[in-house]
């Protein structure tokens, strides 16, 4: 397997970001300070969340774009259940449609704006403002190129997605704006190009939803009739037919990588083999993943054999969280200071945030595990996206609200350009 392939598996997330951690803990790296012992604190933060929250761990549902959708009240159910005309696999299909595109508006809308949902007068921001935005969207037909069929995303429908059509959808105006609209729109608009070159994945009829049929032919039935699908069939499905949809960041080895960034302080010298500063992280893919697992997993009671391969999102909420319990602290003049809110700001590809970003992916693991051991789990009984719903991504939105009210916003600014976060 050449490096380029290498990078752009699962394994080689968690792995790469492990020689970030091994520099961490000798104090080699360039922008931040690693202190161990403050990861007790984020547990107990996390245990005293999982406490007050659920009254039982199973009550914990995994980390997806589903919550988002059901942001304040359930909206799926009740929407799938007026599709009692088709099979439960086109049912399937519908809500991939929908959960892709939902995922793919996903990234920081900024701490400004505000989605207002017409039926209920409930103001959303953040994630779950753009989910329900999103689910509002795809109801109105906005991603379907077909008029008699709305509730599908394809081809057709995301070729003519402006980014006018989206802000009015987003609501949108000078006294609500969006960071990176420009960004998000584009992402739609390249997953048509996408969808129609990918047939193998996404069928003739250009739908993300046709990946359910691609993944059936990729599994196997175990003894009791259930459909047992390899999370690395899904993976490779994703990464090949959306790579065209992701900006050309780094071309290495004639591959465009994606979510892959290089990071200095891994530079070793002459020693050094060919791409061996890069690090991956693959956020938006894993995340559509991870939101897509549960899709398949409680629509058509398939059983996704793997997930242990996939790593906690290297995000700013998680991220945060390290950040404002004191686990990882910038090095003094790290980062210039935003005027406006004496905050450290930096663009993704900035290698202060890819140290960050590797930090955190390890410090998940860590969280997890410690949180487990304390509760006396296993990994099978909590699993690693139960802790981020309902522990670390969950808190490093609520501490980011007390450490600052105003926003709410991450400990640092990242110019988000609608594509990585």
């Amino acid at each position: 397997m050449s490096t380029a392939d290498y990078l752009r598996t699962l394994p080689s997330i968690r792995e790469r970001c492990s020689r970030v951690f091994e520099l961490a803990k000798a104090n080699r790296l360039q922008y931040f300070n690693y202190s161990p012992e403050k990861e007790a604190d984020v547990t107990a933060f996390c245990l005293e969340l999982l406490k007050r929250d659920y009254k039982s761990i199973n009550d914990i549902k995994p980390h997806g774009r589903w919550r988002h959708l059901d942001a304040g009240f359930p909206r799926i159910e009740p929407l799938v259940q007026r599709w009692n005309s088709v099979d439960v696999e086109e049912k399937a299909r519908r809500l991939i449609d929908l959960t892709l595109v939902s995922v793919l508006l996903d990234a920081g809308a900024g701490n400004v704006w505000k989605y207002t949902e017409v039926s209920t007068g409930k103001v959303y921001s953040r994630s779950e403002g753009l989910g329900v935005a999103s689910l509002h969207m795809f109801e109105a037909g906005l991603f379907s190129g077909d008029p008699s069929q709305p509730y599908q995303a394809d081809a057709k429908g995301l070729s003519e997605i402006t980014v006018e059509k989206v802000a009015s959808a987003m609501q949108v105006n000078d006294k609500n704006p969006m960071a990176g609209l420009d960004g998000r729109t584009k992402l739609l608009y390249n997953l048509a190009a996408a969808l129609k070159a990918s047939p193998e994945y996404f069928g003739a009829s250009a739908r993300p939803g046709h990946i359910v049929d691609y993944l059936k032919a990729q599994s196997h039935l175990s003894w009791d009739g259930t459909y047992i699908v390899p999370v690395s069939s899904l993976w490779a499905a994703l990464m090949e037919g959306l790579n065209p949809i992701w900006p050309s960041r780094i071309v290495f080895q004639n591959k465009s990588l994606g979510d892959v960034w290089p990071c200095p302080v891994l530079d070793r010298g002459a020693a050094d083999k060919e791409g061996d500063i890069l690090v991956p992280f693959h956020k938006l893919t894993q995340w559509i993943a991870y939101s897509l697992i549960e899709v398949l997993e409680q629509s058509l009671n398939w059983h996704l054999e793997g997930k242990e391969d996939m790593t906690g999102l290297p995000e700013y909420r998680n991220g945060g969280l390290l950040i404002d319990f004191g686990v990882l602290t910038l090095k003094p003049d790290a980062l210039p200071i935003d005027k406006d809110t004496c905050l450290p700001r930096a663009q993704p590809s900035h290698p202060a945030i890819v140290e960050w970003r590797a930090m955190t992916v390890i410090g998940l693991d860590r969280i997890a595990i410690a949180i487990r051991q304390s509760l006396g789990l296993t990994e099978a009984q909590l699993s690693l996206a139960q802790v981020l719903e309902g522990a670390t991504w969950k808190g490093g939105r609520e501490i980011a609200k007390v450490r600052r009210p105003a926003t709410g916003g991450p400990p640092i600014e990242i110019e988000s350009d609608g594509t990585v976060f």
